[in-house]
């Protein structure tokens, strides 16, 4: 954990961006079933999922939106940051082995209601694999020092 507070709704704007990179392998596939409860054999079988479209496994849509969430609520805008909802648009799979970097650009700031909207992008060598929009509520400032 980092002493990283987040940003208050005054210290943000239009433009900012934050990126997290993460590697999709198959222990993180694995977890993320367990944790959600969804084994698709398409993410958990091989066979399976070859005789697929897919043609391989491919990671859950949940876990590379999750990658979304961390950079929200580690970031931009950082701890403190809630959810008030996300659309999302999946291109194409996201591959075991695969390095995705997720990143969140400030669009929209309502310092009245204390609220921003970011533009999210996933991408895996340069390729977006999923977009998105997201709404999220921010405090109205940082917390003093001490």
């Amino acid at each position: 954990m980092s002493d990283f507070e987040g940003y208050g709704i005054n210290e943000l704007e239009v433009g900012q961006s934050a990126e997290i990179t993460r590697l999709v392998d198959d222990n993180t596939v694995k977890q993320f079933a367990e944790v959600s409860g969804d084994f698709n054999p398409l993410h958990m079988d091989e066979a399976y999922a070859a005789r697929s479209p897919f043609r391989g496994r491919i990671a859950h849509g949940a876990l590379v939106a999750s990658f979304i969430s961390c950079v929200l609520g580690n970031h931009l805008p950082g701890p403190g940051a809630v959810f008030a909802g996300m659309t999302m648009r999946f291109e194409r799979p996201v591959r075991i082995g695969d390095t995705v970097i997720a990143r969140a650009t400030v669009t929209e700031v309502d310092i009245k209601a204390r609220r921003v909207k970011l533009a999210c992008v996933c991408e895996v060598e340069g390729q977006t694999c999923m977009e998105a929009d997201a709404e999220v509520i921010v405090r109205k400032r940082r917390k003093s020092p001490a």
